[in-house]
């Protein structure tokens, strides 16, 4: 049964495993997984962690990510995924899901979840997604109480509480570095730059904070998207792709869905889908057969 059902890793070992990673001088790749099985692929494929990003929960409900989704959503998918990795899994927890009292709750139910760490933003809440206009920020100081909550609730103390700060599109960089200094005083373990847009804008931030930090690397928005070697050699120390897996599913799904519909047929898409075999082999299709083998391995007497 080991490894079968659930990860063989305990919520504590890869809580260590991510702050041993984020001190390393090794860069952290964690791309989201928008359901279970991905992230058993994102393990299987060897990167170091897995995410859940607020976006991709939002859109896997066929909602806007403005704020919309509730804690006990966010909590579930989390629990789902963390489930079935043995790799640290970062969380997006937008605002905290309300006041300060909320943001501690927030990291309660996580942290019972099997989470390895969550993000906390500064935006107003409701908040819009990192890469659009329109955002606005909270004050420093409203933002460190939400953190200090944060920082106060967590019982185990590897448990990652990670600032993101949305500031640089609205008030500058310099703001965006104040203001990561400031949350880093506040307890924070890692830093979140949202949407700076050049390595350039990178490695100022990094001269500037001297806490770990997390590169969000997501497409279509603001960044550059820097090659992750480029960011390690910078200095930060762990990088997120965080609708990577959902754009690229999707696109998939409604290209052979547009096919079927014109031909009637999915016979020209079979070379674009993923086995039935590749399927079973990642959810361990064989071990499952053994493990009923040798539960029900028995026979009944005339008797019985």
């Amino acid at each position: 049964m080991t490894g079968l059902l659930a990860a063989d890793s305990s919520a504590a070992d890869k809580r260590v495993a991510f702050r041993a990673g984020l001190n390393s001088d090794r860069i952290q790749r964690i791309p989201g997984a928008f359901n279970p099985l991905v992230a058993k692929l994102i393990q299987e494929i060897g990167f170091e962690g897995v995410y859940v990003s607020g976006a991709v929960v939002s859109a896997d409900l066929a909602l806007p990510d403005i704020g919309l989704t509730t804690l006990t959503e966010v909590t579930e998918r989390g629990r789902q995924i963390a489930r079935v990795t043995d790799l640290p899994v970062l969380i997006d927890a937008d605002t905290g899901f309300g006041e300060p009292m909320s943001a501690a709750r927030t990291v309660t139910l996580l942290e019972d979840a099997g989470i390895a760490g969550l993000h906390l933003e500064d935006q107003v809440n409701p908040k819009r997604c990192g890469h659009l206009d329109g955002k606005a920020v909270v004050p420093a100081d409203e933002m460190v109480r939400r953190l200090r909550a944060a920082v106060s609730a967590r019982r185990d103390p590897n448990f990652v509480i990670c600032a993101r700060t949305d500031a640089a599109g609205i008030e500058g960089i310099d703001a965006a570095i104040e203001r990561a200094q400031a949350y880093a005083e506040a307890g924070a373990d890692l830093i979140f730059t949202e949407a700076l847009y050049t390595v350039a804008d990178f490695e100022k931030f990094r001269a500037a904070v001297s806490i770990p930090l997390l590169a969000n690397m997501t497409e279509f928005g603001k960044s550059e998207l820097v090659p992750a070697q480029t960011l390690e050699s910078i200095g930060y120390n762990a990088v997120i792709y965080p609708v990577s897996t959902l754009r690229l599913a999707m696109w998939a799904a409604e290209t052979g869905l547009r096919e079927i519909y014109e031909t009637g047929t999915q016979a020209g898409l079979l070379d674009r889908m993923q086995h039935r075999s590749r399927l079973y082999e990642l959810l361990q299709y064989e071990r499952y057969n053994e493990f009923d083998s040798d539960i029900f391995n028995f026979t009944l007497g005339r008797n019985q």
